[in-house]
């Protein structure tokens, strides 16, 4: 990593652990002042007048060091990458969204997170019929070239990310930070994801899962894809949340009950 693109990412690391600045307004602060690193420059006035909080500007300017150097210090591991959205590789499916995620943690193939993308997310106690379905929809799928992007829950989203590897590749969104596995029995399905695929998450490594992580992680499963097919969800369930999110990013939105 040169220093150029460390700084680049600390820019952006420091805006997104800023206190009450949310993805929705480092992408308003950024198009206002031309970029991550102007943002952090722009002044406490210019900020202030901009609807920043004197705790947030502060943050700008002297984040947290530790959060910085256990990004930075993840990211020289083999296979790891940070994507900020001026980056040639961040997704372009998440560019077109009014709250673009501002740092993406990628373990794996980066380069799959600019490929067409089919979520595939459902219950987690699906049915038998319900998981062989999902598999050989995914298998399909995927042996027609479209990445299976799902969220490595138990249930449908495993099923899809096995039957992806059959004939393809699969992208695996977390909950976590990239360098854990949630759940715990699915980490041997996320190594094999990270080798031949990718993993995928806004959150710092050493984050362990959180319920508020999940609504975030559905959101980013649907707008990395094209369209969403959801299988066997419940009436109340996060597949269901992906879905409203998918329709709500302009998304197609497929179901099989």
């Amino acid at each position: 990593m040169t220093a150029s693109e460390r700084q680049r990412i600390i820019d952006w690391l420091a805006l997104a652990q800023a206190p009450g600045i949310g993805p929705r307004a480092v992408a308003q602060l950024v198009q206002r002042f031309g970029g991550a690193a102007a943002t952090r420059s722009a002044g406490r006035a210019a900020l202030a007048e901009a609807g920043v909080s004197a705790a947030a500007a502060t943050a700008f300017e002297t984040p947290d060091q530790v959060v910085i150097d256990v990004a930075l210090d993840w990211a020289e591991h083999p296979g790891a990458a940070i994507l900020t959205p001026d980056h040639p590789q961040y997704p372009p499916q998440l560019g077109t969204l009014a709250a673009p995620p501002p740092v993406l943690y990628v373990r794996g193939d980066v380069a799959l997170l600019t490929e067409p993308q089919l979520a595939i997310v459902g219950s987690r106690n699906p049915t038998r019929g319900g998981l062989d379905t999902c598999r050989e929809f995914a298998r399909y799928l995927a042996d027609l070239g479209l990445i299976i992007t799902s969220g490595l829950a138990v249930g449908i989203d495993g099923a899809a990310h096995a039957g992806a590897l059959e004939s393809g590749r699969t992208i695996a969104v977390l909950g976590t930070g990239p360098d854990r596995a949630y759940p715990a029995a699915h980490r041997a399905l996320a190594r094999r994801i990270a080798e031949v695929g990718a993993l995928v998450t806004e959150f710092a490594p050493g984050v362990g899962p959180h319920a508020s992580h999940f609504p975030r992680r559905n959101r980013l499963i649907s707008g990395l894809s094209l369209g969403t097919l959801v299988i066997e969800a419940a009436p109340r369930s996060g597949s269901l949340i992906t879905a409203r999110y998918a329709s709500e990013q302009g998304r197609e939105v497929f179901a099989i009950p």
